[in-house]
């Protein structure tokens, strides 16, 4: 993944921040498809086929998803992924999870068995999913994602600097040389 080109050759941090992707979903799911009944099968078709080579793109697997579930509660548990070690890993894990896999990521025994799978502590994860304790984090990040206009996944953001999409390796490239730039002008 471009991504980690960009952090294996440059001195990039990145820090995940949470968005509200489909925020209106229930807390079960949906199934894909009740949610494109409505849908042309052509044009359904059009995008499943473009987005799966947005993935290949990116060097990133990817399956076809039996229903869109609500994120909100592993959202929260990847919150609190991030304060441990094992912050990346979770993430990707979960990507592997939903979109590989098609396993179901609003499901709490699912999630402690993600965080396991990456040397999480599962009666931690646990806990964090009954107590919520990260929700207000999760609240602060679709917050700033709102206030920022930021309407899709992934986007990156450093400074006023903003680059939407999955993006080759050079065009995160050319976005950290302008940043460095801009912190030179500003040294």
């Amino acid at each position: 993944m471009s991504v980690d080109q960009l952090k294996k050759e440059k001195e990039v941090t990145i820090r995940w921040l949470h968005f509200p992707l489909h925020p209106e979903t229930p807390p079960e799911g949906i199934l894909m498809k009740d949610l494109y009944r409505n849908r042309d099968r052509e044009q359904s078709k059009a995008y499943g086929d473009h987005l799966r080579a947005l993935m290949a793109e990116a060097g990133l697997s990817y399956n076809k998803r039996t229903r869109l579930d609500n994120s909100r509660i592993a959202q929260e548990l990847g919150a609190w992924a991030d304060t441990q070690m094992a912050g990346d890993d979770f993430h990707y894990a979960m990507f592997r999870a939903y979109f590989v896999d098609d396993r179901t990521i609003s499901d709490r025994d699912t999630l402690i068995d993600i965080a396991g799978s990456v040397g999480l502590d599962r009666q931690e994860a646990r806990n964090i999913i009954e107590s919520r304790s990260f929700s207000a984090k999760v609240t602060e990040d679709w917050n700033r994602a709102w206030e920022n206009g930021i309407t899709g996944v992934p986007t990156f953001v450093a400074k006023d600097l903003f680059v939407y999409g999955c993006q080759p390796y050079e065009v995160l490239l050319r976005f950290y040389e302008n940043l460095r730039r801009m912190q030179d002008q500003e040294s």
